[in-house]
């Protein structure tokens, strides 16, 4: 489902180039659960927005679904974005001026699909995520856990082949921490969406089937994930 091959990104800053990847190859199978773990700075951040063609990297091959992102037009970048990719950040990015569900069905009706469906898919899914009954609710009435749920739900409106979470927990207390990643691994295993789970938690790393460990902007070492406690 992923595949980098000997992949570089390389940012000009105003203390000069910084390499935040370096010759990084790895795959990642379809329906596998994989953690990027690793200290801030180390990569992970980066490497998911590759994988979500929201950068492209400096010199190397990423693939994802058989697509390879560096030869895309601009339009089939977008439309890469939208449809195959569904990405879970630390900060929710939920818009303040809509409802639950109508955050979770926007995707959707960018998409294409009718008012109606958007709100029948988008009112499942927060079912799903077991925040139906907050679908009314504006941003700023949910907790914490609850905004991430909402997230979750439209990072899957678009029925994605790749699921990428970036320190999805950082904002959470350890209770809605493990609800959500006992949500994700869930949703892997009924969907197998591919997720990609980038961490520097040991706890949340427990949840994935394999660990890769990053540093400096390499994969140092690739581990069964441990047993969850």
């Amino acid at each position: 489902m992923i595949r980098l091959v000997d992949v570089s990104k390389v940012y000009n800053g105003a203390a000069g180039r910084v390499a935040a990847l370096a010759d990084v190859s790895l795959e990642v199978a379809q329906g596998e659960f994989v953690a990027l773990m690793g200290p801030s700075g180390c990569g992970k951040s980066t490497l998911l927005h590759l994988v979500a063609a929201v950068d492209l990297p400096t010199s190397g091959e990423v693939w994802v679904d058989g697509q390879h992102l560096t030869r895309l037009s601009d339009a089939s970048l977008s439309r890469f974005r939208r449809d195959r990719v569904g990405i879970v950040y630390q900060f929710y990015n939920l818009l303040p001026t809509l409802s639950a569900w109508e955050n979770v069905a926007l995707p959707a009706l960018l998409a294409g699909a009718s008012s109606r469906e958007a709100r029948e898919r988008s009112l499942a899914l927060l079912r799903r995520v077991g925040t139906s009954h907050r679908a009314e609710h504006w941003p700023h009435e949910l907790s914490g856990g609850e905004m991430q749920r909402v997230a979750v739900a439209r990072a899957l409106i678009n029925r994605p082949a790749v699921l990428l979470a970036d320190e999805p927990t950082g904002n959470l207390d350890s209770v809605a921490g493990r609800e959500l990643l006992g949500l994700l691994a869930e949703l892997n295993a009924e969907h197998r969406v591919t997720v990609v789970l980038a961490t520097h938690s040991e706890d949340a790393s427990a949840v994935a089937g394999r660990v890769l460990h990053l540093k400096d902007g390499t994969v140092v070492a690739a581990t069964a994930a441990p047993a969850p406690r």
